[in-house]
């Protein structure tokens, strides 16, 4: 989806955040569900173990999630999704 504009994307041990642009003309629901899918699909083919714990079309994402306009400053939020994996430093560490 070209149109679609990763600004900032900070990644956690259970989530991750996105900070970007999309046109009006796509639903924000349909957006999420597009990255949700498709980065399902992807990680189950490089990590195979996947595939055994998220059988047929389950994805690994859970059901839920947030999205907010912009409405406060945007270096601001750009800062806070960059430091999102920085900030939690007693997270464990995944290792592959």
């Amino acid at each position: 989806y070209p149109e679609w504009e990763y600004l900032e994307i900070g990644i956690d041990l259970d989530h991750v955040h996105l900070y970007m642009v999309i046109p009006p003309k796509y639903a924000v629901s349909k957006v999420v569900e597009t990255i949700k899918s498709n980065t399902s699909k992807a990680l189950k083919i490089k990590f195979a173990f996947l595939k055994k714990v998220y059988w047929d079309d389950q994805g690994i994402w859970a059901k839920g999630y947030f999205v907010s306009t912009v409405g406060i400053n945007e270096k601001i939020i750009k800062k806070y999704v960059k430091m999102q994996e920085k900030e939690d430093t007693g997270q464990a560490e995944l290792e592959f």
